[in-house]
């Protein structure tokens, strides 16, 4: 989608159901995958771009990380609200475990309707798919 500030690895969209009776707002959840463990600071700068336009925004990063990593990167995801997990360096069985749980925030909505229009624009399938 050509923007290092609004192209999150992975995104989610958690919707009501036609059936629920009670409706909640749609949230946008984005997510940064880095499995080089030197690019901590790159990934959390990426995530709390994504804040702009996503409910929750998370990292996840290899257990690979070193000690003293690990440790500033949990404490910038709790003081800014993002969510951290970590996972192991196998395909096969990746094993991910969250360390910090993202917190919910509004997101600004002239944000959200761009990234909206930008993914409109590259893949109208996966558009409809997530926000039809």
């Amino acid at each position: 989608m050509k923007s290092k500030w609004g192209t999150p690895d992975v995104i989610g969209i958690y919707k009501p159901l036609a059936s629920n009776l009670i409706k909640f707002p749609v949230e946008i959840v984005s997510a940064e995958i880095k499995i080089d463990p030197l690019a901590p600071v790159v990934a959390f700068g990426q995530a709390v771009a994504y804040r702009l336009f996503s409910t929750k925004t998370y990292i996840a990063m290899p257990t690979t990380l070193t000690e003293e990593d690990q440790s500033r990167l949990e404490s910038l995801c709790m003081l800014f609200g993002v969510g951290l997990a970590l996972f192991d360096l196998n395909k096969d069985a990746p094993r991910f475990s969250i360390r910090v749980r993202a917190q919910r925030f509004s997101p600004d909505m002239f944000w959200v309707n761009e990234f909206a229009d930008r993914l409109k624009h590259h893949d109208v399938e996966i558009f409809e798919e997530l926000f039809g």
